[in-house]
């Protein structure tokens, strides 16, 4: 696993990260969110090595990245917020040179190389000097330069920025498809990739963890959670928002204030993990009301990074 234990970091008077903790297992995909300036890509950074925390260390693999960098960072694929590269070798020439360094050679090398080029889909342009490429090509150089030596852990920095919808879906499936075998952990800023991705989501604010859960039981905490908006096909009678109230597993409801004919009701259910709909609909029959829309609310996870992150 990547094991976290009480990382802290201080630039001058600022403290940036403060004594966080957590792991991440193999088979597992965390997702790491947090605002600009939380910490995020400090803590990374601190992980991989790449600075030096002011206490606190984390294990790669057992292996302590302050006690024993260079075997820790063996295990270690980092792909930085950055996507870092020489602009003008070529894309083959750049991860012969990575190859390398991480200690193939000959037939090995290139071995390599070629496999990563064709997972992260770089075939068409290896030839072709990195400064003449897209961002997006650039992004995938330095995500096929992060898994070369087939890491057991990962490390990935936003690793989607830049790319294209297609390309977005293209390394989202590569992702998946290496977490049922390695530990990874994702810093992103896109929420709907933390859902499809990560069954497991850590946001930070100021340096400190303010939630470890799965994107599931976050979306519970939204105060819209379980809310349902329902739209009848033609205006209700005067006593339907009465009658709904009655219902003992909603609270007091009332229609859209901007709806001219109260066609449109919310309700929000007693117990938000109560689900009212079949109550509402029996309702809606014996009046003899058509159902238009009804919309379960499961609750948003931008509303409860905003609850959790913001001051």
């Amino acid at each position: 696993m990547i094991e976290v234990k009480g990382l802290t970091k201080h630039f001058g008077a600022k403290k940036a990260v403060d004594a966080i903790s957590f792991s991440v297992e193999k088979g597992e995909i965390l997702g790491f969110l947090g605002p600009n300036g939380a910490g995020k890509s400090t803590t990374m950074r601190m992980i991989t090595g790449y600075i030096p925390p002011t206490s606190g260390t984390a294990l790669i693999g057992g292996s302590d990245i302050r006690q024993d960098p260079i075997r820790a960072r063996q295990k270690l694929g980092y792909l930085s917020e950055t996507a870092p590269v020489y602009p003008d070798m070529t894309v083959r020439e750049f991860l012969l040179f990575c190859a390398e360094v991480r200690g193939f050679s000959g037939k090995n090398r290139n071995q390599a190389v070629e496999a990563s080029m064709e997972r992260c889909f770089l075939k068409g342009v290896g030839h072709e000097p990195i400064h003449t490429l897209s961002k997006g090509y650039r992004q995938r150089v330095s995500f096929a330069q992060s898994i070369l030596h087939d890491p057991a852990y990962l490390i990935l920095d936003e690793p989607t920025d830049g790319l294209d919808p297609n390309q977005k879906h293209e390394v989202r499936q590569m992702i998946q498809a290496m977490g049922e075998a390695k530990a990874i952990l994702i810093s992103t800023h896109i929420l709907d990739e933390v859902e499809a991705l990560c069954p497991r989501v850590l946001i930070i604010a100021e340096g400190r963890i303010v939630a470890d859960d799965s994107p599931e039981n976050l979306r519970r905490r939204d105060p819209d959670h379980g809310a349902c908006t329902l739209l009848l096909r033609t205006p209700a009678p005067a006593d339907f928002a009465a009658r709904l109230s009655a219902l003992g597993e909603i609270q007091p409801v009332s229609s859209d204030p901007s709806g001219s004919q109260a066609l449109r009701f919310h309700i929000r259910p007693r117990n938000p993990s109560a689900n009212p709909s079949a109550s509402i609909e029996a309702l809606c029959r014996e009046m003899g009301l058509g159902i238009a829309e009804l919309f379960i609310s499961p609750g948003r996870l931008d509303t409860v990074f905003r609850m959790l992150t913001l001051p």
